[in-house]
């Protein structure tokens, strides 16, 4: 195991008093004994997203929104247990199954949630062994449940026993850490993914992942980087690896600047220069790749159906004094005056490729439900080709490592459609990223990319562009 794994496996840590990362959050009451409330909610908020399948976010917004109570920091312990029970979800049943002679009883479910974010903060966490296992055993015997108060007992010899074995577990977690993706998920990335890739995309999707900036004029990245104490990415993105309010960063009311991970930046690349063209953005909240566009001098048409994703990217045209027609709307029923230079869709996705950012998604989305988004994405890849002029480029992104959702998907798509063609993305213009161009001249980024910088989203993106003439295989033009 290598040297610096262990320190991964504990990666955004806690220490004995609660403080995440040396962040500065506390998950400890003003008497100075661990406080129960955000591990309350972080089994209840666990228990809807594995039991009821709700995304996280919401569940988190929501917790937020109706307990105001709840200070910065210990909303900021509640989001980092739950997210971290999550990307060692695999690790932690694993454990759960060796110690649990039996099934526990169906109605006594939230033990088992409880359990595992015991197992959170003992071994993937630094928070304090007492305190993780006190804390569990008070939420158990607390419990208005009488099938859960009485596994009072079981959960405290269950805990301490993961204690005892701390250092042997966390050795077998560092061994079998492939184990924390889904079964269905890994059998679909074993169809373009080797062994090798799999296993380094595990490592990276146990940490926090870094929050990553594009800069509103990429001369300036430089200098906004060495303002933040933050590193320059080869593709020009500011990147700290520390949290934070935004809001607080230098260059933020300003405009500067505006939250985008690495790997999303690039599609807008590969449209080439877009300056004085007319370009389509569709799907395009919460708006990042309009700003990109907007920065570049294009006339841009962000169009989405969500009036509510909107007002975000409104928020940040005005913030950065950038513009850009909005529209709401669904993309099949856009029909505009004029066919565009060039169209970008960064169509609905399983999101697989955002594990790190988004760890729930494993866990509550299943393979049955890729054909329906491969369905839709499929009707916006047609929409697109007939809002675009004739020899204009499609590019075509999703934040997904599914083959249905990626090649497989433009494959299909060229089979269906003569008026276009495959334009293979060249390496040449993916300074440290040559390994993230398929041989079919797809980009395909892996959250293992830029490992030693602090990895990425995985995307997958392929380069269209419309033939010269009158379509011929998908209806008039608009």
């Amino acid at each position: 195991m290598p040297r610096n794994f262990r320190a991964i496996l504990r990666w955004p840590n806690a220490d004995s008093r609660g403080v995440i990362g040396g962040s500065g959050v506390y998950s400890r009451a003003m008497n100075g004994k661990p406080d129960l409330l955000p591990r309350r909610m972080a089994a209840a908020i666990l228990g809807d997203v594995l039991d009821n399948k709700k995304p996280l976010d919401g569940c988190l917004e929501a917790v937020f929104a109706n307990n105001k109570a709840l200070g910065v920091r210990d909303r900021a312990f509640l989001r980092q247990l739950v997210a971290t029970s999550l990307r060692q979800l695999g690790n932690i049943d694993a454990i759960l199954a060796k110690k649990l002679k039996k099934p526990l009883p169906r109605r006594a479910g939230m033990a088992r949630h409880i359990l595992r974010l015991g197992i959170a903060q003992i071994l993937f966490m630094k928070v304090a062994d007492f305190a993780a296992v006190d804390t569990s055993v008070q939420l158990v015997a607390k419990h208005k449940q009488p099938q859960v108060r009485a596994l009072k007992g079981l959960v405290n010899a269950v805990l301490r026993g993961v204690t005892r074995e701390k250092e042997a577990l966390l050795d077998e977690a560092a061994r079998k850490i492939t184990r924390n993706i889904p079964g269905w998920l890994k059998k679909s990335w074993s169809a373009i993914l080797n062994e090798a890739e799999i296993l380094e995309i595990s490592r990276i999707l146990v940490q926090d992942p870094p929050l990553d900036l594009t800069p509103r004029c990429p001369k300036n990245a430089a200098e906004i980087a060495a303002e933040m104490n933050a590193d320059l990415l080869p593709n020009g993105s500011i990147r700290l690896t520390e949290g934070g309010d935004i809001r607080r960063l230098p260059g933020f009311a300003e405009g500067r600047w505006w939250v985008q991970d690495a790997a999303a930046s690039l599609a807008v690349g590969l449209l080439g220069a877009v300056k004085g063209q007319n370009i389509a953005d569709l799907c395009a909240a919460p708006g990042g790749k309009t700003l990109q566009l907007a920065a570049a001098g294009a006339n841009v048409t962000a169009i989405d159906r969500s009036t509510a994703r909107l007002v975000r990217l409104r928020e940040n045209l005005a913030r950065t004094g950038l513009s850009a027609d909005v529209v709401t709307s669904d993309i099949r029923k856009f029909h505009p005056d004029a066919p565009f230079d060039g169209v970008l869709l960064d169509a609905p996705c399983s999101a697989t490729g955002t594990l790190r950012r988004h760890p729930d998604v494993g866990w509550i989305k299943s393979a049955s439900e890729i054909a329906a988004l491969v369905t839709l994405q499929g009707e916006l890849l047609d929409h697109a080709l007939r809002l675009l002029a004739p020899g204009g480029a499609l590019v075509y992104c999703v934040c997904s490592l599914q083959p249905a959702e990626g090649p497989e998907q433009i494959a299909a798509f060229l089979a269906r459609t003569p008026d276009a063609a495959l334009e293979p993305v060249e390496a040449s213009g993916l300074p440290g990223l040559a390994d993230a161009v398929t041989p079919e001249g797809y980009l395909r980024t892996l959250p293992s990319h830029w490992r030693d910088e602090g990895g990425m989203d995985g995307f997958f993106m392929a380069r269209l562009r419309r033939l010269p003439g009158p379509l011929a295989g998908i209806g008039p033009t608009c």
